[in-house]
């Protein structure tokens, strides 16, 4: 395919092109375009998602304050743990005995949560601007990261993990100007401790979900803007053994609808999305975008759907004994979902 230099494509152009042929093209950074993926909207027809999802089941309902809840992660012992961000709190639901009760109070208004191989939880607490990690033996809680070239790093959302006990988080700053502070970045944690800027604004705009793949070879990362003419997509990276990214490229394009929010990826490297609205918001945000959870292959090609019942589908993960049940969190909801795949190995902490 010949390269385009200084101009941008039409959309319906965009639309003709492939979306394993958009996937091999590399965004320019910095650059007069954004060379853009295939569309989710124009694509919910002819899904076989029998093949890939079974039906929606509400396991509860939460009930407070405010409700937004978000960063569904399963322990070992099949609990489930989210945040409810507003009123800051992570509640543990356990499927086994029914019940739904309050983990932590006063969580800095966590968003994304994952339990580490050794059983640990790291949480992205949004509201002191810090990601940390919780001992569940001994409830000791450490900082993992604050801030970033001396300043602080915003708001921590979503993170994920690669084979080496690197760990990958998104952080929201609404700040565009580098000289007075960090903006919009997606950081890495080394196991020492080092803390790493790997991309940032501009090429990055409201980093949201992120997660690796099974064969650790590839980064996909949410873009979830939601003011016109702004990105709303996922974006992938070819992850280097250094824990470094290279070859940014879109995998699929979420605009002018809602973007995805958060994800996670099966054994075979199929992406589940949460993305969509049932009613407009005062954004820009279309309807396009249809609400629930997209099941998306490596190559960009919407595969699957299963629509969820209110706003905001946020965010899911896979848990559950064989790693078959997709859990969902959406408005006041909490969902689950048997899939037909197993979610990737490392879903499943230790003891």
């Amino acid at each position: 395919m010949k390269s385009v230099r200084h101009s941008i494509l039409p959309r319906r152009q965009f639309l003709r092109i492939s979306s394993q042929a958009t996937t091999a093209l590399a965004i320019s950074i910095g650059s007069e375009f954004r060379v853009r993926a295939a569309g989710v909207s124009e694509n919910y027809s002819g899904l076989e998602t029998e093949k890939f999802l079974e039906t929606v089941r509400v396991e509860t309902r939460i009930n407070d304050k405010k409700v937004f809840t978000e960063g569904p992660a399963a322990d070992r012992g099949g609990n489930l743990y989210f945040t409810n961000v507003p009123v800051a709190k992570i509640l543990k639901w356990s499927p086994r005995r029914k019940e739904l009760s309050v983990f932590r109070e006063n969580s800095n208004e966590a968003n994304g949560l994952l339990f580490e191989p050794d059983g640990s939880l790291l949480a992205c607490e949004g509201g002191a601007g810090r990601v940390t990690r919780t001992n569940m033996r001994t409830g000791k809680i450490s900082v993992l990261a604050s801030s970033f070239n001396d300043s602080p790093l915003g708001a921590p959302n979503d993170l994920t993990r690669d084979a080496k006990g690197r760990i990958y988080f998104t952080s929201r700053f609404g700040n565009t100007r580098p000289d007075t502070g960090n903006v919009d970045s997606v950081y890495r944690i080394d196991p020492s401790g080092k803390i790493t800027r790997i991309v940032s604004d501009p090429a990055t705009r409201k980093p949201n979900g992120i997660v690796t793949s099974p064969d650790q070879r590839h980064l996909y990362l949410i873009e979830a803007h939601p003011l016109a003419h702004l990105p709303r997509n996922i974006q992938v990276f070819d992850l280097m053994e250094n824990g470094s990214v290279r070859n940014q490229r879109p995998l699929i394009e979420f605009y002018p609808g809602r973007s995805g929010d958060g994800m996670c990826i099966d054994e075979r490297g199929n992406l589940y999305v949460a993305a969509g609205l049932h009613r407009t918001r005062k954004t820009s945000e279309t309807l396009d975008t249809r609400p629930g959870i997209h099941v998306i292959s490596p190559a960009g090609k919407l595969l699957a759907f299963r629509e969820t019942p209110e706003d905001t589908i946020t965010n899911c993960t896979f848990g559950g004994e064989d790693l078959r049940t997709l859990y969902v969190t959406c408005g006041t909801y909490l969902l689950s979902i048997r899939t037909k795949i197993p979610g990737k190995a490392d879903y499943r902490p230790g003891a």
